[in-house]
């Protein structure tokens, strides 16, 4: 599988995946909007969270820039069959390229 969606992309392809919001907590603060309908976990714990995740559904997630973070989430949730892909550019390249977000 991919490890990585691209903006404008996910925007015809929003439908029945799971968004997750993984930014670290400082990132999260400092620019509250979101996607609609992102769930935010800590990234820091993605051991202690990512068993509970579905395997049988197309998970998307993003972080402030899709850099480091969104890497090492992918690389944990896909080690656990999970179908988990990164938004390219994370929340600021989905903005750049249209994608609406949520004031939290």
């Amino acid at each position: 599988m991919a490890r990585s969606i691209k903006p404008e992309t996910l925007k015809n392809e929003l439908g029945g995946k799971l968004i997750l919001d993984v930014r670290r907590i400082a990132d999260r603060d400092a620019a509250p909007e979101r996607l609609a309908g992102a769930r935010w976990l800590d990234p820091e714990h993605v051991a202690e969270w990512a068993g509970e995740l579905p395997k049988d559904r197309d998970i998307v997630l993003y972080c402030a820039r899709g850099g480091s973070v969104s890497n090492a989430v992918v690389d944990a949730l896909q080690a656990r069959g999970c179908r988990a892909r990164f938004i390219e550019g994370g929340i600021a390249g989905w903005k750049a390229a249209g994608g609406e977000v949520l004031d939290r």
